[in-house]
């Protein structure tokens, strides 16, 4: 018994869509998504990497697509996997088709992509906006008071 109803949040919550929508997708069952397997790795400060081994798979055969802060890979083999006249005594290299999504911030971007000896590797890079970042502001007076006091400083001087 691990799920959990989410609906009392929803009536009291407005533009929380996407949160509600993460914490929906944290409680479903992650026996269906655990292939293939993956590393997060974080290279620096703000840079990313997703590894993934996708052995048997080519370039042609991968799709990596970014949409509403999902990133998608998703594999499918355009060939037969089984060949004929052949009888395999053991086939533990898995050759099924996958869809992996990942949940990236709003200002998460994905820089490239490559693939290495059965690894695909998604390097990101978190781009956050100059309008976002944090900046020292220095304490004093505002340009409204200092001109408002020049003002009346110069008003008594003509007064004077």
């Amino acid at each position: 018994m691990r799920t959990f109803d989410l609906s009392p949040l929803f009536r009291s919550t407005v533009g929380f869509d996407r949160l509600a929508s993460l914490l929906d997708s944290t409680t479903q069952n992650d026996a269906q998504i655990s292939y293939p397997p993956y590393n997060i790795i974080r290279k620096g400060e703000r840079d990313y990497r997703i590894t993934m081994a996708v052995a048997g798979f080519s370039e042609n055969d991968l799709s990596i697509e970014t949409v509403d802060h999902t990133l998608t890979v998703s594999g499918r083999q355009q060939k037969e996997t089984t060949e004929e006249g052949v009888d395999y005594l053991h086939q533990g290299i898995a050759a099924r088709s996958f869809e992996r999504k990942f949940q990236l911030d709003e200002h998460v971007k994905v820089t490239q992509a490559s693939l290495e000896n059965g690894l695909l590797n998604v390097d990101l890079v978190q781009e956050i906006p100059e309008a976002m970042k944090p900046r020292k502001i220095a304490i004093g007076q505002n340009e409204t008071q200092a001109s408002n006091e020049k003002l009346i400083e110069g008003e008594t001087e003509k007064a004077a």
